[in-house]
């Protein structure tokens, strides 16, 4: 009697599906009990991992960085496989860049004093949320009491990193009154500049988080977050190279693209009743695709992203039949799930030719007048107001990288290629002293001097090219966080399978039908590739427990 093998069907050919699929392949004695595939409805294989090229240099679309080398599973296999050397240049090859230079609206350049003051207050405010909150992590028993009242004095629960940092930076003035006004710096007094850098860090963080508003991060799951020690790098090779190299062992023909899922129909009971129109087949779960075909699984891990979930328990969706229980819906609508896009964009060839290496743009750090400020610039678009910086993606490339989050990504999505270049020339020409300035204020450095065209041309940009993860139905945003009014039980419960396994034995019983992987169902790595490589890892090894108990093995 031929013992029929079970069918695992992994939806999604991102890190997490790729990482479980390899994992259940790969483990000894697996291909004699399941057979595994693997759907993808895009025409390519990463998910939200896509290198690419822009103008000669090697660019992430997605994500970008291995955040902290020490533990992570992605930078083990980017050692192991040689892709943290390459003789072509890449973003962010050489780290974060050395030495910004901030400069306010209207072109004045900030004493270095002034923003390490704002920074490095700004800092100690976020190793207080994080949980770093000893003296060895920099912070004095002060420092703590002085943040510890900051917390006490909003409901529990209910406190956001966003009105946790205000809170801060009010306590701040109020421990610098009496300080000297500053001069050279037009119509920006101390207290705008610091407002207004203290602005950059929180635009830097809607980056970090995805919460488009910092208002909607939670402050208590901010302490279970994980870091891994070490440098934060990227990888030379780009990141599709750890994809490709998870993928490579997997059979030919067993990651099926263009194949999009439109509805998952399984069985919360037993599926004794399953209709029997299937015939050779008794499966539990049945995969309706786009394109009206369908497959039949045992089990299924669900790796698409936290967007994509959020529209499938939307009413009249259909994504699940019969519906997700009320406690896996209610995690996924209370988990925050934000945009961020990236924009490059190309310096025209002749910004180098005209004044050599001594021209390069400098990172840039952009300090704003709010936005109803009399002073500010009103040709600046609202869209680039809440962009940190602005920096070449390595020291001699004259392609710029920005970021952008919330809805100023949206908005970045909908514009066309010259809207964008009009708006960040303007953005630039207000801050670098071309013109107006002359390069000549009290507060300007001598690096910037040397920006200015000696033939009075202003900076041009020729191309830009931006992500647009919004907006892509496979995808529907860009990263998990999570925020107010959920929790890090909510990312538990996201992990959880369907239906909940019976006790041990049960016959009436098919456990383990839908899974659930990917980065916003960990809950202290969520937002991270790594973070996606566990799930993938923790989802395997739970049907290869399951099998091996069943095999008595």
């Amino acid at each position: 009697m031929v013992v029929k093998k079970a069918r695992i069907v992994v939806i999604g050919a991102g890190m997490a599906g790729l990482t479980a699929a390899n994992k259940l392949y790969t483990s000894p004695g697996s291909t004699e009990s399941f057979e595994v595939c693997v759907v993808e409805g895009g025409n390519r294989i990463g998910g939200r991992i896509n290198t690419s090229e822009f103008c000669g240099d090697r660019i992430e679309m997605g994500a970008t960085w291995i955040h902290g080398i020490g533990g992570s599973p992605v930078h083990k296999i980017a050692q192991e496989i040689n892709s943290l050397e390459s003789e072509q240049p890449w973003e962010c090859m050489d780290g974060f860049l050395d030495d910004p230079v901030t400069m306010a609206e209207n072109g004045y350049e900030l004493n270095p004093s002034l923003v390490e003051s704002v920074t490095s207050f700004f800092n100690k405010l976020m190793d207080f949320a994080q949980g770093n909150k000893g003296v060895e992590e920099g912070l004095s028993k002060e420092d703590i009491d002085f943040f510890d009242n900051i917390t006490r004095e909003s409901p529990l629960g209910k406190l956001s990193v966003g009105s946790f940092l205000r809170k801060g930076l009010d306590a701040y003035w109020g421990s610098k009154k009496g300080q000297e006004e500053l001069k050279g710096y037009g119509s920006w007094t101390r207290k705008s500049l610091e407002e207004a850098i203290f602005t950059i860090h929180e635009n830097t963080q809607r980056t970090y988080t995805s919460a488009g508003d910092l208002e909607t991060l939670d402050y208590n799951a901010e302490s279970e977050y994980r870091m891994f020690p070490g440098e934060e790098i990227t990888i030379a090779k780009g990141y599709m190279s750890i994809i490709e190299f998870i993928a490579s062992v997997l059979p030919s023909g067993s990651i099926q693209l263009g194949r999009k899922v439109a509805k998952i129909e399984w069985q919360p009971e037993s599926h004794h009743q399953l209709e029997s129109e299937n015939g050779h087949d008794s499966r539990p779960v049945k995969l309706h695709f786009s394109d009206g075909s369908v497959m039949w699984a045992d089990h299924v891990i669900v790796t698409v992203s936290l967007g994509v979930l959020k529209s499938g328990i939307q009413e009249n969706s259909g994504m699940f039949d019969p519906p997700l229980p009320n406690s896996k819906k209610e995690a996924i609508s209370r988990l925050g799930f934000g945009v961020v896009n990236k924009l490059f964009l190309q310096l025209s060839p002749n910004h180098d030719r005209d004044g050599g290496n001594s021209r390069k743009f400098p990172y840039l750090q952009m300090a704003f007048h709010r936005p109803e400020s009399e002073f500010r610039n009103p040709k600046i678009p609202w869209w680039m107001r809440k962009t940190a910086y602005m920096c070449p993606i390595y020291g001699n490339s004259s392609v710029l990288i920005s970021w952008f989050s919330g809805k100023e990504a949206l908005e970045l999505e909908s514009l066309d290629d010259e809207e964008i270049i009009s708006g960040v020339s303007t953005t630039v020409s207000s801050f670098l002293p071309y013109s107006q300035h002359n390069g000549k204020d009290s507060n300007s450095h001598g690096n910037l001097n040397s920006l200015e065209s000696s033939s009075g041309r202003e900076l041009k940009f020729t191309k830009c090219l931006k992500s647009k993860w919004a907006n892509d139905p496979l995808f529907l945003g860009s990263y998990s966080y999570v925020a107010v009014g959920s929790s890090g039980e909510d990312l538990d419960t996201m992990a959880m399978p369907l239906p909940k396994q019976t006790s041990f034995g049960s016959k009436s019983s098919t456990p383990l039908q839908i899974l659930f992987a990917g980065e916003a169902t960990h809950r202290t790595h969520y937002s991270t590739t790594h973070g996606a490589y566990f799930s993938g890892i923790r989802e395997a090894n739970r049907l290869l427990q399951h099998y091996s108990c069943n095999n008595g093995v």
